[in-house]
């Protein structure tokens, strides 16, 4: 059973000052849409939503032919950039603004977390905002007065329940709103990144809220996050928007993966000259054709090639070191290794040839990030110069069925009596 459905969905907005000059916009759209039922003229014009590039256009595609279907007790992540247009596609479902083209169905209540006061009017207590947010949904005063001690419990804001909302902190407002929508039992609960105003066990008891209302009581739940661990603990489902437009759906795992690699796919490096003394000329893998393509298997070793030259007539400082780590997909660092470069100061360049042990890192997406620098002064800020993987052969995690076994693989001596 379907609990929401975006049937070709658009939102399309017009840039610049409200209210200004859109009269002749608005008579000409009532004219050809309502008098003569032909299509919206100013649909054809409107623009991709990338916020990086300027256009002559003066109206904007936020969202753009969003489809896709959510089954009840699903627990679907909304992700990508900053502008991708997730919290439009939230605020079309949760009625806040309408859609420009096609529609959105569902079933059951909507409880949503928006913004940080969303929903509270700022005068009245916590309480009194409580009981409003239940009649809006549609609640008696009984059912709310059934729900408020866990409300207030979860929320950990007894002592200022009697207090105006107004004087509450960021975190405690976006606590108590957490509580009343997840606590009201609606059918669908929609929470956008807000949850990274609370602290982190805050933050830890409103993922296991989540999880309870989705696998325990079958309610559906749609989350937007930059915390793909966040996303990835809860969500068995993601939708990737980018610029107003959905680009991949489907398993959390594999549409994380690609939207965490999406930045750099680059398997080798290479510059040929730099303003600094001393720059990275050519970073690349070693070993057979797949190795170079950045692909290793779990039973083999990593090998590495990193070229250091100094720039013509500049002053060399023995002092200058390298730094070299390993990156995971989510951006945690799992390793750091330092090489000294005072050698290059009797040569041009020099060529290092590094080797990570087999069966050491879980089968996955890593980068390698490379710093230059001399004390106080970064030569080279620390790019991300070199993506790999690691895949799975039929090791011991093939029975985990892709669950996380952690960045690296450590085999205690065990004994036993």
């Amino acid at each position: 059973m379907n609990a929401i459905e975006f049937n070709h969905v658009g939102k399309m907005y017009r840039l610049g000052t409200i209210g200004t000059g859109t009269l002749s916009h608005d008579l000409n759209r009532w004219w050809q849409t309502r008098i003569l039922r032909h299509e919206d003229p100013y649909l054809k014009i409107g623009q991709t939503n990338d916020r990086t590039t300027k256009s002559n256009s003066q109206y904007v595609w936020a969202l753009r032919d969003i489809d896709f279907k959510v089954e009840q007790g699903d627990v679907v992540g909304i992700i990508g950039k900053n502008g991708a247009g997730k919290s439009t596609l939230l605020k079309l479902l949760s009625n806040i603004t309408s859609p420009t083209t096609g529609e959105i169905t569902y079933e059951g209540r909507i409880a949503s977390l928006l913004e940080v006061g969303t929903g509270f009017h700022p005068e009245m207590t916590g309480r009194e905002n409580i009981y409003m947010n239940g009649a809006i949904m549609g609640m008696t005063r009984q059912e709310i007065t059934r729900k408020l001690d866990e409300i207030v419990d979860f929320a950990g804001c007894a002592r200022y329940i009697d207090t105006p909302v107004k004087r509450y902190s960021s975190g405690m407002t976006v606590r108590l709103g957490f509580a009343i929508a997840a606590f009201l039992e609606p059918e669908i609960l929609v929470v956008d990144e807000v949850l990274a105003v609370g602290d982190a066990e805050f933050q830890k008891k409103a993922i296991g809220k989540m999880q309870d209302v989705s696998k325990g009581e079958g309610r559906t739940v749609l989350f937007v996050s930059h915390n793909m661990d966040s996303v990835l603990n809860l969500c068995n489902t993601c939708v990737l928007l980018e610029n107003g437009i959905t680009k991949q759906i489907g398993d959390a795992q594999s549409v994380v993966s690609s939207y965490l690699n999406s930045g750099n796919n680059e398997h080798s490096f290479t510059q040929n000259s730099s303003r600094h003394p001393v720059f990275i000329q050519h970073v690349c893998f070693g070993g057979n054709d797949s190795n170079r393509q950045g692909i290793f298997t779990f039973n083999e070793n990593i090998k590495l090639s990193i070229t250091i030259r100094k720039s013509d007539n500049a002053f060399f400082d023995r002092q200058t070191v390298m730094s070299f780590c390993i990156i995971t997909n989510r951006n945690v660092r799992v390793c750091t290794n330092e090489i000294s470069l005072d050698t290059l100061a009797e040569t041009d360049s020099h060529t290092f040839h590094i080797t990570y042990p087999a069966e050491l890192l879980s089968p996955g997406g890593y980068f390698f990030r490379i710093d230059l620098h001399i004390p106080n002064c970064c030569l080279f800020d620390g790019q991300d110069v070199c993506h790999f993987t690691i895949t799975d052969t039929g090791s011991e995690f093939i029975k985990y069925n892709g669950g996380n076994n952690g960045f690296i693989i450590l085999r205690p001596q065990i004994t036993t009596e």
